[in-house]
């Protein structure tokens, strides 16, 4: 999922990587694109913080934010979970920070945060349930569920105008 999406993410709106392998890596992908529509001003932050980075402390970077923002351990070092906006925005933040390497280029370390990152920080601290992730996918938008609606209020508007024609045949 996290190689999926750091794929889509550094191949940039004109790359094409294909379709997303499984209901939940296309449910992240467009998770991902809505969050970073919804709230820019928290990610667009990110880009001076990465700012001085280079290839071998972009990874010690990354967890370090991560375990800042998003360490699911109390200060009493109980867990506690994460929500999925904080699950999604672990994987958009990567997602963005990838992204900077690539155009920085600093593309020798985009692997290294598809995998290493992945096993030491997702791996560790967070566990994602495809089953759960997916109803963040796209959603059937607003059009097809106004003609689902009208086509079964013509459907019983119909039968109604019918069994009415029929009752008043009865009668006579």
């Amino acid at each position: 999922m996290l190689h999926y999406y750091i794929n889509y993410v550094t191949a940039g709106p004109d790359g094409h990587i294909g379709p997303p392998p499984t209901a939940t890596a296309a449910a992240l992908h467009h998770a991902g694109d809505q969050l970073l529509i919804r709230f820019p001003i928290f990610f667009r932050r990110w880009p001076l913080i990465f700012q001085d980075m280079t290839e071998t402390s972009a990874c010690p970077v990354l967890t370090a934010i991560l375990d800042e923002h998003f360490a699911p351990t109390n200060p009493g070092g109980w867990r506690r979970d994460l929500a999925w906006s904080a699950v999604l925005s672990v994987y958009v933040l990567a997602g963005q920070m990838a992204l900077h390497c690539h155009e920085s280029g600093m593309d020798g370390i985009v692997p290294q945060l598809r995998s290493v990152w992945g096993v030491i920080w997702v791996e560790r601290v967070i566990w994602v349930d495809g089953q759960s992730l997916c109803r963040f996918g796209q959603k059937q938008d607003l059009e097809a569920q106004v003609k689902k609606v009208c086509c079964w209020t013509l459907l019983l508007l119909v039968t109604s105008i019918l069994s009415y024609f029929l009752w008043i045949q009865k009668i006579a």
